[in-house]
Order: C-alpha cells, then sequence, then structure tokens
C-alpha cells in the first residue's frame, strides 16, 4: 500500500516537473485532452440543462394541456409543413370553447385566448410591437401567470369585456417609473386601466412570454377587433386542462370527436383544426439532444484522440530523457511493474490536468450563462466524474505503450546511454 502512494505521489511530482520544464510541449500537448474533455462535457452539461429547464416548465404548465388551434405545432404524420393549407382553416372561436365545455367530460379549466401585436402608450411614451393576450376565464390557471403588483381580472370583467390590462415585467419599467397600477394605457385606440403588473417569468415551452407584453379580456378583444378573420396573425387558441385522474389520450379523443362534430368534418376527412401538447415538443427535443450529443461526442473524441498522441508524445521523450534514471532504478531492485507504474500513473496524471482545465472552461462558461445569459446551466458531479473517467482512460491508453518501454529496458544498456 506504502509503494502504491509512493510510486502516486512519484509520478503526480513527475507531472507538475514536467508541465514546468517543458511549459509550451506539455501545453500542446494538453490542448487537446482539455478541447476534447470541453467538447464532451460541455454538450453533455448544456443538454443535461435545457432538459432539465424543459421539465421544470412541462412540470409548471403540466403535461395535460391539449392546445387547439388552426395549425400543428410539428409536420403532422412525419409530412412536411403544410402551413398554406392551415392557413385556408377557419378560426377556432367560443362556439367550439362552449361545445367542449358541453360534451366533454374530464374538463378541469377550460379557455381561449388570441395573440397579437398591438402599440402601447402611456402618457408621451409609445412602444411599438407589444404582444398582446386576449383571454378568457381560467387562462391564470392553466398558464400560472403571477401577478407581482395589483390584481388579477375579476369574473365580472372577463365576462363583460371590461376595459383592463396587465403589464409585463418589462414592458412596465420601460413604461412606468411609479406605480402602474390605477394609470391608464392606451392600445387598440382605447383607454385600458392597469389592474396589475405580472411577475418577471421568460418564455414557457407553449410559446408564452409574458414579460414584454399586456393581457387583456377576450370579450374586449372581441369588440375592438375581428377575431374570426381568416389572417395568419388571427389565430384563437383553446386550452384544455384535464382533471387529475382522467387520462390525457383518452381527453383528446373526446375534445377531437366534439370538434369534429361541431366543425362539421365528414367521416374520413382530415381534421381541420390541430390538437398540441407539450410532449410533442419533448419527443423533438429529445431527438435534437440525442443529434447534438452525437456531434459534440464525435468533435470531443477526435480531440481526445489527437490529446492521446500529444501525451504519449510526451512520455516516450520523458522515457528517453530518464534512461539513465531507470537503468538506475532497476540496477538497484525496482521491479518492471513499478516502473511501468511510475510512468502510466505519470501519464494518466497529465490527461487529468488537461480535463480539470476543460471542466473548469465548462464550468466558468455555465456560470456566465446562468447569471449572463438568464440561462440555468449546471455543471453536475455526474458530467464532472466523467470528465475525469474520460481523461485517465485517455491517460492509460496514451501511457502505457511509454511506460511498458520503459520497464523493459536493460538496465545497463539504459545506464550505459548517452
Amino acid at each position: 500500500m506504502n509503494s502504491t502512494a509512493q510510486i502516486v505521489g512519484t509520478s503526480i511530482t513527475q507531472a507538475f516537473h514536467e508541465l514546468r520544464a517543458n511549459k509550451l510541449r506539455t501545453f500542446l500537448s494538453l490542448l487537446g485532452i482539455t478541447i476534447g474533455i470541453f467538447c464532451i462535457i460541455g454538450v453533455l452539461t448544456v443538454l443535461d440543462s435545457m432538459e432539465r429547464n424543459l421539465r421544470t416548465s412541462m412540470a409548471a404548465l403540466g403535461d395535460d394541456v391539449l392546445y387547439i388551434n388552426r395549425q400543428p405545432w410539428m409536420p403532422e404524420q412525419g409530412e412536411e409543413y403544410k402551413w398554406w393549407e392551415y392557413l385556408q382553416r377557419r378560426p377556432l372561436s367560443e362556439v367550439e370553447l362552449r361545445a367542449i365545455e358541453h360534451n366533454a367530460s374530464g374538463v378541469r379549466y377550460l379557455s381561449i385566448y388570441d395573440r397579437s401585436r398591438v402599440s402601447v402608450k402611456y402618457l408621451d411614451q409609445e412602444v411599438e410591437e407589444i404582444a398582446a393576450f386576449a383571454v378568457s376565464e381560467d387562462f391564470e390557471k392553466i398558464q400560472n401567470i403571477e401577478v407581482e403588483r395589483g390584481r388579477y381580472f375579476s369574473a365580472a370583467e372577463l365576462a363583460g369585456g371590461n376595459q383592463v390590462v396587465l403589464v409585463g415585467a418589462d414592458l412596465y419599467e420601460t413604461l412606468f417609473t411609479g406605480d402602474a397600477v390605477d394609470k391608464t394605457i392606451s392600445l387598440l385606440g382605447k383607454k385600458f386601466a392597469v389592474v396589475g403588473v405580472l411577475k418577471k417569468s421568460g418564455q414557457n415551452m407553449a410559446g408564452f412570454n409574458f414579460d414584454n407584453a399586456v393581457v387583456y379580456p377576450y370579450n374586449t378583444a372581441k369588440a375592438l377587433t375581428n377575431l374570426s378573420s381568416m389572417d395568419w396573425g388571427n389565430d384563437p387558441m383553446i386550452m384544455v386542462k384535464t382533471k387529475e385522474g382522467v387520462n390525457v389520450e383518452d381527453m383528446k379523443y373526446q375534445v377531437e370527436g366534439v370538434l369534429r362534430a361541431v366543425r362539421r368534418v365528414k367521416p374520413g376527412e382530415k381534421n381541420n383544426f390541430s390538437i398540441n401538447q407539450l410532449s410533442q415538443i419533448s419527443k423533438q427535443m429529445d431527438m435534437i439532444f440525442a443529434s447534438v450529443n452525437v456531434v459534440g461526442s464525435i468533435i470531443g473524441g477526435f480531440s481526445l484522440i489527437v490529446g492521446a498522441f500529444g501525451i504519449a508524445n510526451i512520455m516516450f521523450v520523458t522515457v528517453k530523457e530518464r534512461t539513465k534514471v531507470i537503468g538506475l532504478k532497476k540496477a538497484i531492485g525496482a521491479r518492471r511493474g513499478s516502473i511501468l507504474s511510475e510512468f502510466l500513473f505519470e501519464a494518466i496524471t497529465l490527461c487529468i490536468m488537461g480535463g480539470l482545465i476543460g471542466i473548469i472552461i465548462v464550468l466558468l462558461l455555465s456560470l456566465a450563462l446562468t447569471y449572463g445569459a438568464d440561462f440555468p446551466v449546471t455543471l453536475s458531479f455526474k458530467n464532472f466524474f466523467v470528465g475525469i473517467g474520460i481523461s485517465a482512460g485517455v491517460g492509460i491508453l496514451a501511457g502505457y505503450i511509454p511506460a511498458r518501454s520503459a520497464a523493459r529496458l536493460d538496465p545497463v544498456v539504459a545506464i550505459r546511454s548517452n
């Protein structure tokens, strides 16, 4: 046990000696290991973080919500995305909403909304191209809207089509310097009373981003705009959240049957509407993640091969430089195993050093993305140990042949070498 610890300690000391004595050579040789580990662990870390963020978003929104409108989120049945056909479909309306409400069992929450772009004005300030969400009852329960200041709409305001509005966090910072509640803003050519300011949330998986947006009652939008227009920009969406214990696929078939009946789709004809789920995005993202993972692993693999040759080169040079020392050690009784272990551990140490540099770069970039770009990225212990394990494996592969050649040196020939 002591001899093994001594060999490891000696190997680490020799590795640092090589680093100090031949800085440029060692740096260039470790560069391949560093880039390889950075590529592999960086890709794994980003993908793991993206998947974790997506799962968190799905958990917040729920995977039991159906999103129904004219166009699908993904191409239907592996076909190309036929947007020109979807554009000809009749937009959904409250007729479909009430049909689902009365004929589909298992509905927990039901809402319809429409998204458009508007100009918002407060006093002498005007901001263009602001997302405007016209929403009906239960929208906040399905999308988990949080009001930071003020309140949400009352049932009477939603039903009556009052000119009241919620302001997103970013838009609030742009337009207001103090409290926005009870202030009046202009949009769609009308005056709206601000009843609340939304909590900053960013974009979720369903594509909702309320930060630079306004939210107002759906019935108000009906009175001020033409929501039944066939224009691509007017595309009301119905959201259906199922009750606990109700299978979402069963609910989907129920809703499809109701909509085919109310929209008079004949037997054998394709639906003139689309039912979307977050699981569609999740499956698509899984395929993308797998592809990116493969590409990152290939790039990292090539870098590791280059790095392995660099480490092997260092070790061959090191063996040649220390040939006399090896001969003296063998002359006084050092065994082949101890010589081999010494050089092998030295190669492993050098590779782990390169791997650690790559992991540190990943860690620094993850912190920059988390705090600078507001995209949470976490280097997990699993990925850390994967990086160390790969580095050690490359060290074994790269160092074994030079170490074996050192262990097989004839002591007499080694001592007499120049």
